[in-house]
């Protein structure tokens, strides 16, 4: 009995102890030139929806929950928006190649369609990040038709 009383409270300072290295920050006061709604002028609608269910984890800009500054539960948020600002950052856009643009734009129309983005563990979390049917097809129309300008204007 009394060893398993240590065990816990060792456990116990080690969790405490967790709670004073922090992570790194995701946001920025700024929005770059280089940031898709900028760079493409985006409508309001699309630009709204990007914002929602997009940005958080595809940005230089996220807007984190509570629970963030609890950790273990900052690292895994951390890596987790680190990974998708690595697969894709909305803030950086403008700056990738056109090809790259290209690709980006076809990969994300493809994501929206089948239901992979946003994932469904974010919107479980997020529900006003969920995508509608007509906000699923605004967003897919609107990706395949910048794609197809870029395609005409290399």
């Amino acid at each position: 009995m009394k060893l398993i009383k240590l065990i816990g409270l060792a456990v116990l300072v080690v969790l405490v102890g967790l709670q004073f290295i922090s992570t790194r920050s995701n946001q920025s006061a700024e929005v770059p030139s280089t940031d898709f709604v900028l760079t493409y002028k985006v409508s309001g609608e699309v630009g709204r929806i990007l914002h929602t269910s997009c940005y958080n984890c595809h940005s230089n800009n996220t807007d984190y929950p509570w629970y963030s500054r609890v950790q273990p539960v900052g690292w895994l948020l951390e890596n987790h928006i680190n990974k998708g600002k690595a697969e894709l950052n909305f803030s950086d856009f403008g700056s990738y190649s056109v090809r790259k643009q290209k690709s980006k734009l076809k990969s994300m129309a493809t994501q929206v369609e089948k239901d992979e983005m946003p994932l469904s563990s974010y919107t479980l979390i997020h529900r006003d990040a969920r995508l509608s049917k007509d906000s699923k097809k605004v967003l897919v129309d609107y990706f395949n038709a910048l794609q197809d300008s870029l395609q005409q204007n290399p």
